[in-house]
Order: C-alpha cells, then sequence, then structure tokens
C-alpha cells in the first residue's frame, strides 16, 4: 500500500500577500490594511500556492493564527482542499507557543494505527524563522519528516538537513557540571512547572536543573531517592514544565497493585480477558496518550512484568521516541500511543539487577536521564522553608473545612528542633507530623514539645541521636577514632550518591576541591565501586 503523502505547514504573510493581487480592491485594502506590506512587485503564487502547484499531497493541512475571513478566502484561491487549523498566537516569534501548537497538530496527526503508513511533510518556507526552527526541531525527533522549501521565482526543493539532534542531546543530558550549571542558579520557585518546590539549597537546584532540561525533551526519567522525597511531585513538575502539560498525566503506584492486576492497569483489558473483566477497559498507557505516565514503585514490579514493560518501551522504528505499542490483556491488537515515561524507586536498582531481581536492559531503558532527590538531612537549609510551605498547605486545608480554625504558626524552639531532626520519613514524615500538631495544637504557636509528641520522641533524644552525640563515653571510647568513622561515613555517602564524582562529592561535602577529597579518601582508606572515575 502506497504512503499518504501529508503536508503540514503555516501560513505566513507572504502567501497572504501574493493572495492579495487576485482580490477585488476592496478586499486587497482590508488585507493589507491588517498584515501590512504591498502586494509584491513581481506577480507571485507565494510559497504555498507555489508548492501545491508542483507537488502532489494527500492531505494538506495549514496553521494560521490570521483572521477567518482571509483563511477563507486563501483557501478559496489554492483551490485545492486543504484543512486550516486557527489557532492563538500572540506574536509569531513566540517558541514556547509555536512549538506547543506544532507539537500539539503532529501528535494528532500521528496518532492511531494508520499512522505508520504516512509520510510527513513540512514546508518550512512560509512564516517566520521561529516557526521553521519548530518544524526542523519537530521533524528532526519527534516526528521524522521530508523537509520542502520555495523560492519567490518559484523552484521548490526537498532540504536534506544533515545532522540529527539526538546524537547532540545525549552528551548535553550527561554533562550536568558543563551544560547545567547555568540552570541551577534559578530557585524552584522561579522555574516554570516547579514552583510547587521549595527549597533553595545547591542540591534541590542541581535536581531542578536536571528535571528542567529533561522536561523539554520526550526522553524517559528514572527519579531516585528515598520514600518521601517527593518523586511523585517532581514527575509531575516534569510534565507541566514539558510540552504535554496540557495532555493527562497519569500516576500508577507499581507497589500497590498485584502482578495481574498491575498488568491490566498498565495495559487495559479485553472483555472477558479474565474473571470479573465485564466490559473492555483503557490502560495508563493508553489513557496518558499524548501526555505523561508516571510509574512509581517502579522497581517492585515481577520479572513478568518488567519483560512486559520492556517490550511497551523499546522504540519503534521510524517513529518518535515517546511513540509505544501495547496490547490489551485478552487481545492480540497492538494500539500505538504516545507516551512519555517517568518512573521512580526507593531501592538500589544496580544491587537489584545483581541480586537477579530487575532487568538490566528495562533499568537502561527507564534511566536515559537519572535524576536524585536528595533527603531533607542533605538539604537542611530548605527545611524551614519546607515546613512553612506544607504549614500554609494545611492551614488553608483546614480553615476551609472548619469554620474559625486558627492558623498555626511554627514557633521558633520549634523550628530548631525540626532543622536538628534527622526525618527518615523525609517531606511526608515532616508533613504528617505538622498535620497531627495542627489538630492538637489548641492555639495559634506549634511548640517543641507537640512535635515532639508527634514524633513519638523527647525533644533532647531526637537532635543528639541525629548528630551522633549519644555514643555512651568510657569502656574504650575513643575520640579520634569516632571521629574518623563519622568523616569515613560520611565521604563514602557522598562518593556514592555521586557515582564516584569526585568534583561532586567533594561539593556535597563543602570541600574546596576533589584533590583535597581524594587525600582525605587515600588517608581514611574509604573505596567502593562506584561507576565513573573523576
Amino acid at each position: 500500500m502506497p504512503q499518504r503523502r501529508i503536508l503540514v505547514q503555516w501560513i505566513g504573510h507572504s502567501d497572504l500577500r501574493a493572495m492579495a493581487a487576485s482580490l477585488s480592491p476592496a478586499r486587497r485594502k482590508k488585507l493589507l490594511a491588517s498584515i501590512g506590506g504591498n502586494v509584491p512587485d513581481t506577480p507571485g503564487d507565494g510559497p504555498t500556492k507555489t508548492l501545491l502547484k508542483a507537488e502532489t499531497f494527500d492531505e494538506v493541512r495549514l496553521l494560521s493564527n490570521y483572521d477567518r475571513q482571509f483563511n477563507r478566502w486563501f483557501q478559496e484561491w489554492l483551490d485545492v482542499p486543504v484543512t486550516v487549523s486557527e489557532v492563538e498566537l500572540a506574536t509569531p516569534t513566540d517558541y514556547a507557543a509555536i512549538f506547543s501548537i506544532a507539537d500539539r497538530e503532529l501528535s494528532d496527526l500521528c496518532r492511531g494505527k494508520q499512522s505508520a503508513n504516512r509520510q510527513l511533510c513540512l514546508h518550512l518556507s512560509p512564516g517566520t524563522p521561529a516557526m521553521a526552527a519548530v518544524w526542523l526541531l519537530l521533524g528532526k525527533t519527534r516526528y521524522p519528516a521530508t523537509f520542502y522549501e520555495t523560492s519567490r521565482d518559484g523552484r521548490h526543493w526537498v532540504t536534506n538537513v544533515p545532522f540529527e539532534l539526538v546524537d547532540v542531546i545525549p552528551d548535553i543530558l550527561r554533562n550536568p557540571d558543563e551544560h547545567l550549571q547555568h540552570l541551577a542558579a534559578d530557585a524552584p520557585s522561579d522555574v516554570e512547572g516547579f514552583e510547587d518546590i521549595a527549597g533553595d539549597s545547591r542540591a534541590i537546584r542541581d535536581a531542578v536543573g536536571r528535571a528542567r532540561r529533561a522536561a523539554i525533551r520526550n526522553v524517559s526519567v528514572l527519579l531516585l531517592g528515598e520514600s518521601g522525597t517527593g518523586k511523585e511531585m517532581f514527575a509531575q513538575a516534569i510534565h507541566k514544565a514539558s510540552a504535554r502539560r496540557k495532555r493527562p498525566f497519569v500516576a500508577i503506584n507499581c507497589a500497590a497493585l498485584s502482578k495481574s492486576l498491575l498488568e491490566s492497569e498498565l495495559f487495559g483489558h479485553a472483555r472477558g480477558a479474565f474473571t470479573g473483566a465485564q466490559q473492555e477497559r483503557k490502560g495508563a498507557f493508553e489513557t496518558a496518550d499524548g501526555g505523561t505516565l508516571f510509574l512509581d514503585e517502579v522497581g517492585e514490579c515481577d520479572l513478568e512484568t518488567q519483560a512486559k514493560l520492556l517490550r511497551v518501551l523499546q522504540p519503534v522504528t521510524g517513529k518518535g521516541i515517546a511513540i509505544r505499542r501495547i496490547c490489551r490483556l485478552g487481545e492480540e491488537r497492538e494500539r500505538e500511543v504516545n507516551v512519555r515515561v517517568v518512573a521512580a524507586t526507593n531501592r538500589d536498582l544496580h544491587a537489584a539487577i545483581t541480586d537477579g531481581t530487575f532487568r538490566e536492559d528495562l533499568y537502561y531503558r527507564l534511566a536515559t536521564l537519572t535524576i536524585t532527590l536528595p533527603p531533607l538531612r542533605h538539604r537542611r537549609s530548605d527545611i524551614p522553608k519546607i515546613a512553612n510551605h506544607l504549614l500554609d498547605q494545611i492551614n488553608r486545608q483546614f480553615a476551609a473545612e472548619e469554620p474559625g480554625y486558627r492558623n498555626k504558626t511554627i514557633s521558633p524552639s520549634a523550628m530548631t528542633f525540626v532543622k536538628q531532626h534527622n526525618w527518615p520519613g523525609n517531606v511526608r514524615q515532616l508533613y504528617n507530623a505538622l498535620v497531627q500538631t495542627a489538630v492538637l495544637t489548641d492555639g495559634d504557636k506549634i511548640g517543641q514539645r507537640e512535635l515532639a509528641a508527634a514524633l513519638g520522641e523527647m525533644p533532647a533524644g531526637g537532635a543528639a541521636t541525629a548528630a551522633g552525640l549519644d555514643h555512651p563515653l568510657g569502656d574504650g571510647f575513643n575520640l579520634e577514632e569516632h571521629l574518623k568513622s563519622i568523616q569515613k561515613h560520611y565521604l563514602q555517602r557522598a562518593m556514592q550518591e555521586t557515582r564516584g564524582v569526585k568534583a561532586q562529592a567533594a561539593r556535597l561535602l563543602g570541600i574546596e576541591n576533589y584533590q583535597t577529597l581524594a587525600a582525605q579518601l587515600q588517608r581514611l582508606g574509604v573505596s567502593g565501586n562506584w561507576t565513573s572515575n573523576d
């Protein structure tokens, strides 16, 4: 079966000015008053009509931000069947808006089982340079296309773009020190999509910088971090900062479902696929079509489910990197969806791979880009801001539900306690403690004792234990050796968290340079199997 040739392009000023010569004086005056300029001195067809006279397409889609009346005149003047998509665009040089419009149009066009039988053609000549740049970006990545250009003298040609963006992107993504340094200068609250992430520490800025870079692409992202560090919030932020923000965000907790139920939730099922399947049902991949699927606790999937996930995440040859093929339980027919996958786990997947409980090939499918979210104890300077942010949310919720509720604030002594506590449950534990104290505190001040009671410990005990200061003295206690063990602990942890990158580990530890860190590692005999050198 021959491929259907589909042309997609913008309508530009040059098209309408070329048309103006054939309009009645009244129409010509109205058109030129709106778009500016004059009828060309040399008669011509303009870029769109020039290409349509020379090439045959099975379908033509024109994007236009012009007046509807002008679009109707243009369709009549072309004298060939075309579909005009009228869009709102405040300025023709707004890259973000142009990208969103173009991506939505191409996503709609390339969705469905017939997409494999289409040849997408993009016309670069009409419109602004910004519009042409976006066509190049999309046509070389998500939606492989043939590019056309035309000239004023009536010539047209296929434009060969002799590079692939996928050859350049990995180097940018894999070198955060060099390419993401400037992104870390922005606080999360100043980054579009990440406004709900509180904090200003270097650790959280680095994580947001990587996530911000990942958001603008369709690469799969693996979020790593302890329980309660906000992995789902980061996944939502990546979605909101991407071109998919207006499409669905679907979250699935892989640890909360049995194997059979998880497969049904992910891939859907046909009627009668199993006992109780009384009607067909879409799965998460289909529901998230055009948007983002968040797989939380992906490390808890059994090996059989991992194998099915691996198959779905396998790139479809000749399609965009987010195009997936899924098959509902009880069906043999494949369905094509366009889904960006963000996964998360608090497990050590490298250890799981060694143990044989997690597939190495699936890890690399999910971890095109990894982002490690820091625990609260590694970003203590952020804790007051996070605590106040969470308490503001709690106050608003309780005030809406309970007339006469008195907003709570955290007393200075309680805030000191909050900063000193180790928070093994991270943000989730902090939030639960604040909810409990907001419920049980009669006044408007949350004190240290109330917080300690919420955590089930006395005020002094938490701070002393967290700092490692409650070691019994005497009976062979050696202060120098104890301090060495603490230092080795933090050196080892920094090297593990940065996968052996000494420059990054030195930054986490507040050490001036990686040479000093290397000397300390050697002096204290700290070593390990890390994935990187310097």
